[in-house]
């Protein structure tokens, strides 16, 4: 099983997802000190065949602002919760060639290859959900930070 957490400010993204069998098995998005606490009573890893991660953040040799810096707090946190739980950082630029090939590919060309990984039927209905029924906003980059890892572990 895999836990993937995509960082933000003040809300986080997180995915559980089963790369055995390619389901996406619970996901959310929740406020950053609601996601602290559930983190340190453990509901995230349930065993000890849980992998962790959380996207990495990184420079790319720009200026940056202020959610940056208060989003590598987040990150710090959330491996501190954890604690003794090994978490593996995963870089965007991991999951930007793994799943497109290309350091170019932004959020709409990751969202569209994960979809594509799933093929057509991937949303289905409220009455016959697909496997990636529910998944919006920054759940994607979540979903993407698991696949990324499960086909190419760094």
């Amino acid at each position: 099983m895999i836990f993937a957490i995509d960082p933000g400010t003040t809300r986080s993204a997180w995915v559980r997802y089963n790369p055995e069998t390619q389901v996406l098995v619970d996901l959310g998005i929740q406020d950053n000190h609601g996601m602290l606490a559930d983190l340190r009573d453990r509901w995230a890893v349930d065993d000890s065949k849980t992998t962790v991660l959380i996207e990495k953040i990184e420079s790319y040799g720009m200026a940056v602002g202020e959610e940056v810096f208060t989003t590598v707090m987040w990150v710090g946190r959330f491996i501190e919760a954890l604690h003794p739980t090994p978490v593996v950082l995963v870089p965007r630029k991991h999951v930007k060639l793994t799943l497109c090939g290309s350091m170019r590919a932004k959020d709409p060309n990751i969202r569209q290859a994960l979809i594509d990984r799933w093929g057509e039927g991937w949303k289905g209905t409220k009455a016959a959900p697909g496997p990636l029924y529910g998944i919006a906003g920054d759940e994607w980059s979540a979903l993407a930070v698991a696949v990324a890892w499960a086909e190419a572990p760094i």
